[in-house]
């Protein structure tokens, strides 16, 4: 009986907790920033700096780009990809068609990658490229490889916003 009730509950309200994503986790999240070696100085494409390690709370719904430099290093550039997280789940177990609708709007149900930004950076000159960490320092691949792989979402993200990406 006590399940039924709450199942009840669950339908008649669903639509009440629209946003769950939003009230859950909200618009913004904590994104940490790493390099090797450390003491880089990192630039959101956004705005906004920090010297690694640091950590800087940006918008879920939005692609970024974070470019490091550091004194006798290439610089490096990162984009960051907004993508949908398993947030949406709740609502659609909830029945919140309208809280899907929030949180894809204001884009709560999403979450940047990666998390964190870690990077490898190269000493000028080298000919090495800079590689992308996760957070246990373990190479996940080349920035360029990485970046690859998301530019065309993430350039489109940049541009709606209009901010204009630079890195290749």
């Amino acid at each position: 009986m006590k399940r039924l009730i709450l199942a009840c509950a669950i339908i008649a309200f669903g639509p009440a907790l629209g946003g769950c994503a939003t009230v859950m986790h909200g618009v913004n999240q904590d994104v940490e920033f790493k390099s090797d070696p450390s003491s880089a100085t990192i630039r959101l494409a956004q705005g906004g700096t920090c010297v690694t390690p640091c950590e800087i709370e940006m918008r879920r719904g939005r692609d970024s780009m974070v470019t490091y430099t550091l004194e006798g290093f290439e610089p490096a550039s990162v984009y960051m990809q907004s993508r949908l997280n398993g947030a949406i789940a709740g609502n659609v177990i909830a029945g919140g068609l309208i809280g899907g609708i929030v949180d894809g709007a204001n884009g709560a149900s999403n979450s940047l990658h990666p998390n964190p930004v870690y990077v490898r950076l190269v000493p000028v000159g080298s000919g090495r490229e800079a590689e992308l960490l996760d957070g246990d320092g373990q190479v996940i691949s080349t920035v360029d490889a990485y970046n690859a792989s998301v530019e065309t979402d993430v350039r489109e993200g940049l541009t709606e916003q209009g901010l204009a990406p630079t890195a290749h």
